[in-house]
């Protein structure tokens, strides 16, 4: 079975807009993209033509690659204070003279729609309500649409990042899973991986998971997105796991691309619409 991510993608965003209809006034994505790398450029603009036609108001902020430290931390800083704005977004990566860590530190943890502050990421840790980076959330929606319950399981998550190997790992744990956190060097990883009812693969390594690896029957998410030689001086892309191989085992797979992908700005809207609904709560409350 393929997970269609674009399928789910498509099904959360449609309810992400008729949520926003209903919401008193209109929520606000702010994304700062600084400098012009072209990956990222297409992002953002893909990020600004979601959040639009979600009914959201889209603020994009393009910077140039010279800008400094100190006048990105104060737009920041501008947008934390900005009433309109339920969102904010500092595309990565950005110039190698800007620190990116104490630029996602300076973003508010009420807009934090990332996922990214320490703040957010201390609360999926231990379990209180904050915001969820976009890939692991979307990936799991995915999950429990596709399997239900998931006590019990034994889940293998191969990379450690902060973006996606960490916060898959615990929301997880918060699912009642057995958790796993492999990456490229631990040992025996192959065997590691067959235990797993559910494999999620984030590791950036192009088709580096077999088919073999693969448990009968398990679930496997494929987060990795690779551009690799396709000869003729053509490109793909193709994910982290060597995915023919892997559908031939697997009783349910992600395809790359059209399935992680998707989910992850679909969550990204998702997140804004939270944002705004929280904010309205607590300014009634007031």
């Amino acid at each position: 079975m393929i997970i269609d991510g674009k399928a789910f993608a498509a099904e959360l965003r449609a309810e992400v807009a008729r949520d926003v209809a209903l919401l008193s006034r209109v929520p606000g994505l702010a994304v700062v993209l600084v400098g012009s790398d072209p990956a990222s450029a297409v992002y953002v603009r893909a990020k600004g033509k979601a959040t639009r036609e979600a009914g959201m108001a889209s603020f994009q902020h393009d910077l140039p690659a010279d800008t400094s430290q100190a006048d990105l931390l104060a737009l920041v800083e501008t947008l934390n204070a900005d009433p309109a704005v339920d969102g904010i977004l500092v595309q990565l990566p950005v110039p190698d003279h800007i620190d990116a860590d104490a630029i996602i530190a300076a973003i508010d943890p009420d807009k934090d729609v990332d996922g990214f502050t320490p703040d957010s990421a201390g609360r999926l840790a231990t379990g209180l309500e904050g915001f969820v980076p976009c890939t692991p959330l979307g990936s799991m929606m995915m999950l429990k649409a596709t399997l239900g319950d998931l006590t019990g399981l034994e889940a293998v998550v191969i990379g450690r990042s902060n973006i996606v190997g960490k916060p898959m790992a615990a929301l997880l744990l918060g699912e009642s899973c057995t958790v796993t956190i492999a990456h490229s060097r631990t040992k025996n990883l192959p065997e590691v991986v067959r235990r797993a009812d559910i494999v999620i693969a984030a590791v950036g390594r192009p088709e580096m998971v077999r088919g073999d690896w693969i448990k009968p029957g398990a679930t496997v998410i494929d987060v990795g997105i690779n551009r690799v030689d396709a000869g003729a001086g053509k490109t793909r892309l193709v994910g982290d796991v060597a995915f023919a191989e892997a559908e031939a085992v697997a009783g349910a797979i992600t395809p790359v691309p059209g399935g992680v992908g998707p989910m992850t700005i679909a969550c990204l809207l998702k997140n804004t619409l939270t944002s705004a609904q929280r904010r309205s709560i607590r300014r009634h409350e007031r």
